[in-house]
């Protein structure tokens, strides 16, 4: 099916405007504020499962069938949450995301950008290949290795931190080498998916300790906090606390090339202090499927906003007139 018969049939089936499908495995607050900016801007935003969403030839000419859609498609589509499951739904979930864009339907942020993402090791390795400053990375299935890696780090007065492959919100991350003791064992990999992915620590500078999380939406930083934890996890998830933070040029173009290094439209990029480097900060993570509600609780930016009109005007080619405009 061509992409200008798509296109035909989603605008005779939405003469008010684009169809938005969020993609979420629950809603709640987020999905509340990108409903809501896409009303206000004479947009449809409708929440949908991926989960729900299957592959059929025979339903459609472009072959998918989405919930909410008919035989049509949305005009776009902004990935909100991925429900786990087992490595063939959670395939064919990412393979939906795909398609999608195969068949011309800006997705933002789009399933090769998330997979980047959501994978840590290929986040080191990118942020490596582009030469943003990172701490050092190591992954690999070999315990005899990650042991050696951990020894080497400890000789050296250095620790570093393993970290589920796909984890998210600070869980399942381990402090390994350095400290009066010795070398910390190692701990069975089985709870991390039989790979190790370890992180040398970067120390605080401060107590209590802090690091950033900053906004890149279209390719440009738009805001950014401070999260504050006596404890070494600074993620509001794990206790953190968000406090304001100026948005420095510093802190701007580091998370900037670090969205592009994954090739996102939005994404939160989280930072270290460190004086080291050039910026004073290393990139330690990037979220390709950020939240916002702790930033926003800090900052009187338009958080949800801001992304939906990145998607409508850039990604879409949507053209608006304001409410306060038209009145």
């Amino acid at each position: 099916m061509s992409a200008n018969a798509i296109a035909s049939a989603n605008t005779s089936a939405s003469p008010s405007g684009p169809r938005v499908a969020i993609m979420t495995d629950e809603t709640g607050w987020h999905t509340s504020r990108l409903k809501r900016a896409l009303r206000e801007r004479g947009a449809q935003g409708r929440c949908v499962d991926l989960a729900d969403c299957r592959i059929d030839t025979t339903w459609a000419a472009h072959g998918l069938v989405i919930p909410g859609y008919g035989r049509g498609l949305p005009d776009a589509v902004i990935v909100r949450g991925i429900a786990g499951g087992t490595f063939e739904q959670v395939t064919v979930r990412l393979g939906i995301l795909h398609a999608l864009r195969e068949l011309g339907v800006p997705v933002y942020n789009d399933a090769r950008a998330i997979e980047r993402s959501v994978d840590k090791s290929m986040t080191s390795f990118l942020l490596h290949r582009a030469g943003i400053p990172t701490p050092p990375a190591w992954a690999g299935e070999s315990v005899p290795h990650a042991r050696r890696i951990v020894m080497r780090e400890a000789a050296a007065g250095r620790e570093v931190v393993l970290k589920p492959l796909f984890g998210s919100q600070g869980k399942g991350l381990v402090r390994l080498g350095g400290g009066e003791s010795g070398c910390a064992a190692l701990p069975a990999l089985r709870a991390y998916g039989g790979l190790a992915y370890m992180q040398r620590f970067v120390a605080p500078v401060s107590t209590p300790g802090f690091d950033w999380r900053v906004l890149v939406v279209g390719g440009k930083a738009v805001t950014a906090m401070r999260r504050v934890s006596e404890h070494w996890v600074h993620n509001v998830a794990q206790g953190g606390r968000c406090e304001t933070q100026p948005l420095t040029p510093e802190l701007a173009q580091l998370a900037e090339r670090a969205s592009a290094a994954l090739g996102l439209d939005y994404a939160g990029i989280d930072l270290v202090p460190c004086g080291a480097t050039d910026g004073g900060a290393q990139v330690i993570e990037v979220n390709g499927v950020a939240a916002w509600r702790g930033l926003q609780s800090v900052t009187s930016f338009d958080i949800a906003g801001c992304i939906v009109d990145d998607l409508l005007t850039r990604r879409l080619g949507y053209v608006y007139t304001p409410r306060e405009a038209v009145a």
